[in-house]
């Protein structure tokens, strides 16, 4: 437990997220100094200095190229790791992530679809959406039962639909023409190589809802991970809340899958680091969640397109540093940290 108080904590994070959008601006191929880059945004975003005085390559760089990249990361990063602790928290599982019921399969299947299938079919995003939506809400009519929905039955349900979509993957991978498997291949790895400024705002809006309706039950997640039992003694229906809850969380890990592709860990491992730094109370969280998982994000990027001449897709990042973590979460904090 730290001894910060949790508003310093989420000012300080917010101040460390602000430095390193920065500090990442200004990075890659072609470097920008930061007084540059804060010239560009404010001369967009305030209109002074006037944006005709500045470098047109700037201008380009900064704000048509890497700050909707930046936005879209920081975005994908709150929507994974919101998810991660609301699905954790409502399970009463520490080791749950957003796509356990499927979420990221029946995205896979739907934008390998829009890819082997161009003019057939709408774009590839709305499919990834449509057909990660239709894999939860297979999940969730299989697993209810009697007007309630146990939650051992719901997450065999995801792995039962998440196998079916990655069976219908792998057949269109091995039909596909060779150009359109390695747009499926580089798709599966996740990275944000196509983000624009459309894709900013649909995840700004999609994260930004998610997180203040999620933020304010929190109080309500808390009872929730105290089991159905609890919840009704203490005056909380846990049905329709876990619907809201859930539906949330899978809207905003759907839009973000969607956007950005498959991206690992980043909703098992982001809530665990900030329970180890605030507690349970999903109160705090959530928002630090939110925070660590948009740092974390930003940074995986700034690495994967800096760190060699070819952009490295973020998926291989997250999952080289994810499972070392969770290994060591194993070895060093047992069964505890995972809610054993």
């Amino acid at each position: 437990m730290t001894h910060i108080h949790p508003r310093t904590l989420i000012l300080g994070l917010l101040g460390m997220l602000t430095c390193t959008g920065i500090f990442c601006l200004g990075s890659g191929s072609c470097p920008i100094p930061m007084a540059r880059v804060t010239a560009v945004i404010t001369s967009h975003a305030a209109g002074f200095p006037d944006p005709t005085t500045l470098p047109r390559l700037d201008q380009t760089i900064v704000w048509d190229i890497r700050l909707p990249r930046l936005l879209v990361a920081v975005s994908t990063g709150i929507c994974l790791a919101v998810s991660g602790a609301v699905f954790q928290g409502c399970f009463r599982n520490p080791l749950v992530e957003p796509y356990i019921l499927g979420i990221s399969s029946g995205a896979a299947f739907g934008a390998a679809l829009g890819i082997v299938c161009p003019a057939f079919f709408m774009s590839t995003q709305v499919l990834a959406f449509g057909f990660g939506s239709l894999a939860v809400a297979m999940a969730w009519s299989m697993a209810r039962q009697q007007g309630e929905t146990p939650v051992a039955g719901l997450v065999l349900s995801g792995i039962i639909t998440g196998s079916i979509f990655a069976s219908l993957v792998g057949i269109l991978k091995y039909i596909a023409a060779d150009t359109a498997l390695r747009e499926i291949v580089f798709w599966l790895m996740g990275g944000f190589y196509y983000a624009g400024w459309t894709d900013a705002a649909l995840l700004l809006t999609v994260s930004g809802m998610g997180l203040v309706l999620t933020w304010a039950m929190a109080w309500r997640i808390n009872i929730l991970s105290l089991g159905d039992t609890q919840a009704r003694s203490l005056g909380i229906n846990p049905e329709p809340n876990k619907v809201l809850l859930i539906g949330a969380a899978t809207l905003m890990t759907a839009t973000a899958v969607s956007c950005s592709g498959v991206i690992a860990w980043v909703g098992l491992m982001i809530p665990h680091g900030a329970r180890m730094i605030v507690g349970p109370d999903h109160r705090v969280v959530i928002p630090v969640s939110a925070l660590l998982g948009a740092l974390y994000l930003l940074i995986c990027d700034t690495i994967a397109r800096t760190l060699t001449q070819a952009e490295i897709p973020i998926g291989i990042i997250t999952s080289l540093i994810g499972a070392p973590y969770l290994f060591f979460l194993i070895r060093t904090r047992g069964r505890r940290s995972l809610g054993g």
